[in-house]
C-alpha cells in the first residue's frame, strides 16, 4: 500500500518544505532560510534542519558551505520516492507526474503479468485470482476505498509475482498514482466493467500460465489507463 504521510510537528514542516519545493514555490536555485521556516511554522531550528536533511537525502536540496542550503533542479530529485511523488501529485505539476508513472507502468507492467505468467506459485496465481474477483465485488459497490486497496492489492501481487526485485520495487510509487488519482477525482466513480474484466483476464492468465494473454490484458489495463487521462492531459500537454 502507499506509505504514510509523516505526523506530528516534523512531518508538519517536512510537508510544508517537500511541497513547496516540488510545487515551484522555493524554485531551483533558491536558498533555503531555516530562520524563515522557524518563524513560519513556530518550531525549533533543529525541527527544520531534520526536515531539510530528509530533503537532502531525496535530492531536492543540497547543503553548500558558505552558501547554504539550496534548491536543485528536478532532474536530482529522486522520483521514485512516495513522498517525492505525493508532493508532485498535490501540485500544478500533478498532470506531468501521473503522465510520466503511467508511461512507465505501460512499460513495466505488461511485462510483470507475462513473467507472473511464468513463475507465479500456485499461492501467488490464486491470491491474484481472488483479489481480481473482489475488485469486481467492489467495483459494483459504492466502497471506493475498499476497491482502491484492492487495486493497489492486485498491481502489488502481479509485480511480487513476476520474481522480478526491480519491478517489485516500483509497487511503492504506482500505489502512490493510482491512490492520488483517487484523491484528486482522476478516476472515474464506478470502474469501467471492461476495466474489471481486463483486471480477470490478467489474473486468469497468470493462472493458467499464459504468457502472452496475461501481457496482452495488461496492456489493454495500460491503454485504458491512458485513455482516461488523455482529455485531462490535454489540458497541460507539456512533459515534465
Amino acid at each position: 500500500m502507499a506509505t504514510t504521510a509523516p505526523s506530528g510537528l516534523h512531518g508538519r514542516v517536512l510537508d510544508s518544505l517537500g511541497l513547496a519545493v516540488c510545487g515551484g514555490a522555493l524554485p531551483t536555485g533558491t536558498v533555503v532560510s531555516i530562520d524563515e521556516f522557524v518563524e513560519q511554522h513556530g518550531v525549533s531550528r533543529s525541527v527544520v534542519r531534520e526536515a531539510v536533511r530528509v530533503l537532502s537525502s531525496m535530492g531536492l536540496v543540497e547543503s553548500r558551505r558558505k552558501v547554504g542550503t539550496l534548491v536543485l533542479p528536478s532532474s536530482d530529485w529522486n522520483v521514485y520516492d512516495p513522498q517525492v511523488i505525493r508532493w508532485r501529485l498535490a501540485s500544478q505539476g500533478r498532470l506531468a507526474q501521473l503522465r510520466s508513472i503511467t508511461e512507465l507502468r505501460g512499460a513495466v507492467e505488461p511485462e510483470a503479468a507475462r513473467l507472473a505468467a511464468e513463475r507465479a506459485t500456485p499461492d501467488e496465481a490464486s491470491d491474484i485470482v481472488g483479489t481480481a474477483a473482489k475488485m469486481w465485488a467492489a467495483g459494483q459497490g459504492d466502497d471506493d476505498a475498499e476497491f482502491l486497496r484492492l487495486d493497489v492489492q492486485f498491481h502489488r501481487l502481479v509485480l511480487a509475482a513476476s520474481g522480478n526485485e526491480m519491478f517489485l520495487k516500483l509497487h511503492d510509487p504506482i500505489a502512490e498514482v493510482l491512490t492520488g488519482r483517487h484523491q484528486h477525482g482522476l478516476m472515474p466513480h464506478h470502474p469501467h466493467v471492461e476495466a474489471l474484466q481486463l483486471h480477470a483476464d490478467v489474473a486468469h492468465a497468470i493462472q493458467r500460465q499464459d504468457g502472452e494473454h496475461a501481457r496482452t490484458a495488461m496492456r489493454r489495463i495500460m491503454d485504458r489507463a491512458m485513455e482516461e487521462m488523455k482529455s485531462i492531459w490535454a489540458q497541460d500537454p507539456a512533459p515534465l
